[in-house]
C-alpha cells in the first residue's frame, strides 16, 4: 500500500454504499495515548461523519489505568494477562475511562469540529452487565489452574442501543467509555472489545472496525509481511486452532467473529499508527489491514473504478 491521496474517483462506490450506514470504531489506549494519532483518528471519523456516515466510537484505555493507579500507589495485579479490578481499580477505571480519556477524545473532536457526545455504558442504560464469576485460569503455560476473582469485572447481558440512534439521529457521535452496570447500579469495568461488538450487533452495524498498533491478523507474528488482508470466519478459527492468534490480538479477532454471528457486514483490524488508516479501509480497494467477513461468497466489494473487479485476496472495505 502506498500513502498517495485518496481519490474522489476511489470512494464515490463507497460513499453510495455506506451513507446512512452505522460503522462500530473501537480504538485501544495505545493509540489514544499518543495525541497526533488521537487527532488523526477523529479527523478521519469527522470525514466519515460529513459523507454521511453514521458513526460509534468506542474506546479502551487499559494502559493509561494501570499508569493512573500506579501514580495513586496502587499496583495493578494480573492473571494470564488479565486485569483484576478490585474496590479500589474499579475507582481507577471511573476516572480513566469516562473521565480523564473520554474529555481527551471529546477535546479532540471540538478541535475539528465534528459534534460529538461522551457517553459510558451506565448512562441509560445502554450496557446491561453482570459481575463475573469466580474462574479456573491457567497462571502460565502449563501451569495448574487456579480459581480466579476478576472481582468488578463485568460480563455483558445486553445492550439498549436506545440512547446511541438518538445521538446518531441528531447527527452526533457517541464516544463511548467501557462501563456497565447491573440492574442494582452496581459498575463494572467491561473488555473495551466486548463492548464495541456488542454496540455493533445492537445497531445491526454495517462495520466493526477494530483500531489498534499492529497490522492486523498475522500468518506468522514474528513476520509483519505475513498480513491476512482478508479472510472468513473459518480460516481465523483454523488460525486460531494453529496458535497463530495470540495476546491482544486474540480477543479482537474473537469479537470479530461474534460480531460477524451476530449480524454486522463486515469487520476489520487495522493499524492506527498509520496516517489516514481508517479512510483508507473504507474507501480504497487496497485497504490498509485485515478485513473478516462471515463467509467468503459474502464479497464481492465495489471496485473503485467500474472496469474493474476486486482483487480476492484484498481488504477492500
Amino acid at each position: 500500500m502506498t500513502d498517495s491521496p485518496i481519490t474522489l474517483q476511489q470512494a464515490v462506490p463507497y460513499l453510495r454504499m455506506y451513507k446512512g450506514k452505522v460503522f462500530v470504531v473501537k480504538v485501544g489506549g495505545r493509540v489514544v495515548a499518543r495525541p497526533e494519532l488521537l487527532d488523526s483518528l477523529v479527523e478521519d471519523v469527522g470525514v466519515l461523519q460529513q459523507v454521511g456516515i453514521r458513526v460509534v466510537l468506542v474506546h479502551g484505555g487499559g494502559e493509561q489505568a494501570t499508569a493512573l493507579a500506579r501514580r495513586l500507589g496502587l499496583e495493578p495485579e494480573f492473571v494470564a494477562g488479565r486485569r483484576i479490578t478490585d474496590a479500589e481499580m474499579l475507582e481507577v477505571a471511573k476516572m480513566t475511562y469516562a473521565g480523564t480519556l473520554n474529555t481527551d477524545i471529546l477535546a479532540s473532536f471540538r478541535a475539528h469540529h465534528a459534534p460529538a457526545v461522551g457517553v459510558t455504558g451506565v448512562d441509560a442504560g445502554l450496557i446491561a452487565a453482570h459481575r463475573r464469576p469466580k474462574r479456573l485460569i491457567e497462571p502460565g503455560p502449563g501451569q495448574a489452574p487456579v480459581e480466579v476473582d476478576f472481582g468488578f469485572v463485568g460480563d455483558i447481558d445486553s445492550v439498549n442501543p436506545k440512547a446511541l440512534t438518538v445521538l446518531l439521529d441528531a447527527d452526533l457521535t457517541p464516544v463511548v467509555a467501557c462501563l456497565g452496570a447491573d440492574s442494582a447500579g452496581a459498575v463494572y469495568n467491561i473488555n473495551a472489545d466486548s463492548v464495541a461488538e456488542a454496540v455493533a450487533r445492537a445497531l445491526s452495524a454495517e462495520k466493526l472496525i477494530v483500531v489498534t498498533d499492529t497490522e492486523g491478523l498475522l500468518k506468522d507474528v514474528s513476520d509483519p509481511n505475513s498480513l491476512v488482508s482478508y479472510a472468513d470466519a473459518a480460516e481465523v478459527e483454523a488460525l486460531k486452532r494453529e496458535g497463530r492468534l495470540s495476546g491482544g490480538m486474540l480477543p479482537k479477532a474473537e469479537a470479530c467473529l461474534r460480531a460477524l454471528r451476530g449480524g454486522v457486514r463486515r469487520t476489520h483490524i487495522i493499524n492506527g499508527l498509520k496516517p489516514r488508516a481508517l479512510l483508507r479501509e473504507v474507501f480504497t480497494n487496497a485497504g490498509c489491514g485485515t478485513m473478516i467477513v462471515e463467509r467468503r461468497e459474502r464479497r464481492p466489494e465495489p471496485a473503485p473504478e467500474p472496469a474493474e473487479d476486486p482483487a480476492p485476496e484484498t481488504a477492500a472495505a
